[in-house]
């Protein structure tokens, strides 16, 4: 968890640095004065600060986002003893309305172009390694929610909503950001229509950590823990089950189904040793398990990896972050328009639970786009507080050749403030809610 955490950390604090470098660069330029630079929140006090020039500096200790306070704007600090004051040249309301846009864009900006830098050479780095769909040749392994519907372990999937999914990593997103209604399925040699429902998708976005298929694959016996009850009876590197209890259980999804139904018993598990058949009877713990681990999906499907040169990995890194884009602005209608969806928002907790639990670059930095982009749409939103709240009334200006009353934008200030406090206690609290009551 402490991994996870500090991933999270170092991540927000890259992304935040550099969304208020978007805007502070921008206002240099224009000759606006920048009173503050700072890393996290600073209510009453600061970790660390120091002033050059105009500006201070600092780091502050809630670790909510961070800001640039720039002279006569309104902003999150809400400073209206200044805004009393006759304007200044070197302050954000003297400048033109064109001027103050691009101060107030350069944060979302930064955000785009950064997610796009870091998927490319994330993509020239690693590449990108996939599952082909048309590759799980031993099918889908099915929970509940799929049989429900009407698919079973062993259907290959062909399509979502008559739409081939080259990715297999890809057909859940599909299915629900899609909220499609069909998904077409090779069974035994026959394509089968299976209906999704709204109810469906409802129960795929409340068990989203549970994916509802997933790739089915032989269970081979990799590696044996040492003192528990598969080392005991003496199973060996090698050891393909196929069966539990006189029941079929070829494949992976089986024999796990099978062992956490039957806790505290005593299993007869059928393995082949090379070519030989091995009865075992093997104590099963509290927990469904018997003690190893198996050789990994990858030994028996195989997997496709795109590498790309530096110069290919550029437009690989603008239609990666194009397509996080689209992903992330459909959820939203997810959100919106299917059952309990809203019950799902998380917050910090959720979003530091996404990083790998062990240091890892690769992970680290995908996800860093992502969040990236995920700010960078979120900033936009025309909410007063957020940057596209001021690009909102900055347009307004534009067109018009009026601005707003100050006092209204003050107001309007309040009130975003008060919709993301809002937004921000809902969304830790169904983390704290998760955590206390599962």
């Amino acid at each position: 968890m402490l991994t996870q955490v500090a991933q999270f950390i170092l991540s927000l604090s890259i992304l935040i640095v550099l969304h208020e470098l978007g805007h502070f660069i921008p206002a240099r330029i224009f000759k606006t004065r920048v009173e503050k630079f700072y890393l996290f929140f600073d209510p009453y006090f600061s970790l660390f600060k120091v002033k050059k020039g105009d500006t201070e500096y600092g780091i502050g200790w809630l670790p909510l986002g961070g800001y640039v306070k720039i002279s006569g704007m309104i902003d999150e600090s809400m400073d209206k003893e200044q805004m009393k004051l006759p304007p200044q040249d070197w302050e954000f309301r003297s400048k033109p309305a064109w001027q103050r846009l691009i101060i107030m864009l350069g944060g979302v900006t930064v955000n785009v172009i950064l997610g796009v830098l870091i998927y490319a050479m994330v993509l020239f780095a690693w590449g990108e390694e996939y599952l082909p769909t048309q590759n799980a040749t031993y099918g889908i392994a099915c929970d509940s929610l799929a049989l429900k519907m009407g698919l079973k372990d062993g259907d290959k999937i062909l399509s979502v909503e008559n739409k081939p999914v080259e990715s297999f990593t890809r057909i859940i997103g599909e299915v629900v950001l899609g909220q499609v209604k069909t998904i077409q399925v090779d069974r035994d040699g026959k394509k089968m229509d299976i209906t999704v429902s709204d109810d469906n998708i409802s129960e795929m976005v409340k068990n989203s950590k549970n994916p509802f298929i997933t790739p089915r694959f032989p269970c081979v016996v990799d590696s044996i823990a040492p003192g528990l009850p598969a080392d005991s009876v003496g199973f060996k590197k090698g050891d393909q089950i196929i069966a539990i209890n006189g029941k079929p259980a070829a494949f992976f999804n089986d024999v796990t189904t099978i062992l956490k139904a039957n806790p505290y018993t005593v299993a007869n598990i059928e393995v082949l040793r090379e070519n030989d058949t091995v009865m075992l009877r093997t104590p099963v713990t509290g927990d469904g398990t018997i003690g190893f681990q198996t050789l990994t999906l990858d030994k028996f499907l195989k997997l496709d990896t795109l590498h790309y040169s530096f110069f290919e990995a550029f437009p690989a890194g603008v239609a990666k972050a194009k397509k996080t884009f689209i992903d992330y602005i459909k959820q939203f209608s997810v959100i919106f328009t299917v059952k309990d969806a809203h019950k799902q928002l998380g917050g910090f907790g959720t979003i530091a639970s996404a990083y790998s639990k062990e240091w890892d670059w690769e992970n680290f930095w995908g996800f860093t786009a992502f969040l990236s982009i995920a700010l960078a749409i979120m900033n936009i939103l025309p909410i007063p507080a957020l940057d596209g709240g001021h690009v909102m009334f900055l347009l307004y200006e534009v067109i018009t050749r009026r601005k707003p009353n100050e006092k209204f934008m003050e107001y309007a200030q309040y009130v975003g403030m008060f919709l993301l406090l809002a937004l921000l206690l809902y969304a830790n609290g169904n983390d704290i809610a998760r955590a206390i009551f599962g």
